[in-house]
């Protein structure tokens, strides 16, 4: 069932929200809904793993004392000074 709601926002707020809601295709009341929906959204549907990345979980082992920042800084100066 679909229900009428008013807001009151800035008129430039909505100026930009119009404009962003003709560029990607859509109505201004279907992005509302979107967002709502998804700020709202209590499943744990976004938080599923797949399979795939459930199979590769845990496959590289690292050691605890490694300095990964200095490594990666080293490796980025090398490549690019």
């Amino acid at each position: 069932m679909e229900t009428k709601l008013t807001l009151r926002l800035k008129q430039k707020v909505i100026d930009q929200a119009k404009k962003y809601a003709n560029d990607h295709e859509t109505s201004l009341s279907k992005l509302i809904e979107n967002y709502l929906e998804a700020v709202t959204n209590t499943s744990d549907e976004e938080d599923h793993i797949s399979p795939l990345v459930k199979s590769l979980s845990g496959v590289i082992q690292l050691s605890n004392n490694s300095d990964f920042k200095e490594k990666y800084h080293k490796h980025i100066t090398g490549k690019y000074l």
